[in-house]
């Protein structure tokens, strides 16, 4: 993705086409290319060795980063604004406003924190794929750029290209630490987890000068094999990566931009150099046409994904010739690096701006939506809806965590406990009505995304298999059984983790546990899954539209279905879901925040029927 000050090696011009063609094969989707995100890894190695050939030579850090800004914010502004005036045309305005926290994070560099951000946070209502994700990856380098431009010419000027040789072997020891123990998003979107990547290519630049004897048989061989290990790449699966498995891609990168090999004169070949020439309007442009498009359009098969991104050639072409070359190569602005700089400043001020009229544009979108919603108003709007989570921040563990807080509210020596995932903690309001009214405390043992029925699962945000999860049910079950018995045990869990059959038998493994605590089971039937994203789609346009069928929504629970001795059932199902269809909003109470979940404003207002049923069950003594 960076201007290259090698013009002769235009086998790297082809290796970036190469690995332009790797991402929108990944992200069309395209059957048996399932490893074509290591494309990016490819990026960030040439940038790595581009960037350490320009600074292992006298230079001005100065002119260095007015290139930077030159080559890179132009386009990168550009398609940050299209995308935002475009989205306004497509988007619903509840995303929008999401987009605009995106957009202001891209334009400054932070876009890869941002979406760790998010999706680290249980708390963030599982979203659509932002327009400008795909940013993470430019702001990755560009934070590389701040990092090791400096310190390459700190170290060259003291001495020479040792001292960078050995600074840049420092820096890559140190990132592989994060690289091979973080898990989950910061693995694969953090700078310092990413950092070795542009170490290699770094190595790779000022290892050059001591391989140009070595035998061409011996290179081409190397060369080859490296070609070989990209390849692979196209194999490889995204869960746990990166991993031991982007060493692969990596590696096989350093390999092809050392070593001469027959597959160098294919990478210089016309077509990829014309095809690396346009990969970096290309990678900006295909990810928000594919998201934009299948906004508008729903979700599409990869042969209609692919022809998307293969289209999307056509603004990366005009981006390249209009904004991209005039801006890099122009006299006037390339004469002195001040200006250069300025170019850079205009191109990050202008998105941030569009972010502003995003945000002000939004807001009559939201209140004209609200309005339809529904009669009475809502007591929440769309926007609210969305961050009305359950009061008990903090007692919800995350990924990685295995042991639970001692999250207790109250101080009376009875008490209820609630556990489960998150859809057993959308009921905190509840619980705590309960506890409260008859003088109890509440203890919260919840961790979202962990069954409380025995699975073994994987976690989206892991990308591999969730072992925390096992670990962190083991520990919950065995800190019940040590304490005293509690009057009360409400237990509930997502009920979409396994097939029903497997889902049974684990629940059996749990069940057997907490019965052995003495204490009253009642589990909290899971609340019917709309499958779309309420606040989102009540913002677009009128509660009715965003009803969803009853039938299609409550999968098969044999626990609910078949009554089990001691284990009582809590369904809410037909308060929800009154009719065959579910509406979205219910006597003007939005009932869920996003795809699944209760806002924490209609679990309140279901709090008092509940209650009452327990009391009637004769499971809770009776409060007037």
């Amino acid at each position: 993705m960076s201007e290259t000050p090698m013009k002769h090696r235009t086998d790297i011009e082809g290796l970036r086409g190469v690995a332009v063609l790797f991402v929108l094969a990944f992200h069309a989707t395209v059957p048996g290319l399932s490893g074509g995100f290591a494309g990016v890894d490819v990026f960030f190695v040439i940038s790595g060795f581009l960037i350490t050939t320009l600074t292992t030579r006298p230079f001005s850090l100065a002119d260095f980063y007015a290139r930077r800004a030159r080559r890179i914010l132009p386009a990168a502004g550009t398609v940050l604004v299209v995308t935002a005036l475009a989205a306004w045309a497509v988007l619903p305005a509840l995303r929008l406003r999401e987009l605009g926290a995106d957009l202001f994070a891209a334009a400054l560099s932070l876009a890869n924190w941002r979406f760790i951000a998010l999706e680290t946070d249980y708390l963030a209502a599982d979203r659509e794929p932002s327009p400008l994700l795909h940013f993470w990856s430019l702001a990755v380098e560009e934070q590389y750029y701040l990092l090791w431009a400096p310190l390459a010419w700190l170290a060259f000027r003291l001495a020479g290209r040792r001292a960078v040789a050995a600074l840049a072997l420092v820096i890559t020891a140190g990132s592989l630490w994060p690289a091979l123990t973080w898990d989950g998003p910061a693995a694969y979107l953090a700078t310092p987890a990413r950092a070795w990547q542009f170490g290699v290519g770094a190595l790779a630049s000022l290892a050059v000068p001591y391989l140009t004897r070595l035998p061409r048989l011996w290179a081409a061989a190397l060369g080859t094999a490296g070609a070989a290990a990209v390849a692979w790449s196209l194999t490889i699966v995204e869960s746990g990566y990166p991993g031991p498995e982007a060493l692969a891609p990596t590696l096989g990168t350093a390999a092809l931009l050392l070593f001469r090999s027959p597959v160098s004169a294919l990478l210089g070949t016309a077509p990829l150099r014309a095809m690396g020439r346009l990969s970096f309007a290309w990678y900006l442009w295909h990810w928000p046409v594919l998201v934009l498009a299948e906004a508008a359009l729903g979700e599409q098969p990869w042969p209609v994904r692919l022809a998307l991104v293969l289209a999307s050639a056509a603004p990366a072409w005009l981006t390249m010739r209009l904004v991209e070359n005039p801006v890099r190569f122009s006299p006037v602005v390339t004469e002195r690096p001040r200006r250069g700089l300025a170019v850079g400043v205009a191109a990050i001020t202008v998105p941030v701006m569009a972010t502003l009229l995003l945000g002000w544009a939004t807001a009559p979108r939201v209140s004209t939506a609200t309005a339809a919603v529904a009669e009475p108003a809502p007591a929440l709007d769309p926007l609210q809806a969305r961050d009305d989570y359950p009061k008990s921040q903090g007692c919800e563990v995350g990924p990685t965590d295995v042991v639970s807080p001692p999250c207790r509210f109250g101080t009376g020596r009875d008490r209820i406990v609630l556990i489960g995932d998150s859809h057993a903690g959308q009921w905190f309001a509840m619980a705590q009505r309960i506890a409260q009214r008859r003088g109890w405390a509440l203890e919260v043992l919840v961790k979202p995304g962990c069954p409380l029925p025995r699975l073994t699962v994987t976690d989206p945000r892991l990308g591999r298999t969730y072992h925390e999860c096992d670990t962190w049910r083991e520990n919950a079950l065995r800190r019940l059984e040590s304490e005293a018995p509690p009057r009360l045990v409400l237990l509930g869990s997502l009920n979409a983790y396994a097939t029903p059959e497997a889902t049974a038998r684990g629940w059996r493994a749990t069940l057997a546990r907490l019965e052995r605590l003495g204490a009253p089971l009642v589990y909290l039937r899971d609340t019917p899954l709309p499958g779309l994203d309420v606040p989102a789609c009540l913002a677009a346009g009128p509660a009715a539209a965003c009803g969803f069928p009853r039938e299609r929504a409550l999968p098969p629970d044999r626990l609910a279905e078949r009554p089990r001795p001691g284990l009582w059932t809590l369904d809410v199902t037909p308060l929800l879901c009154p009719g065959t269809t579910c509406p979205a909003v219910l006597d003007g109470v939005i009932l869920y925040r996003d795809d699944s979940h209760l806002t924490d404003t209609a679990v309140v207002r279901l709090a008092p029927r509940l209650e009452r049923d327990l009391e009637d069950l004769d499971l809770i003594p009776t409060v007037l």
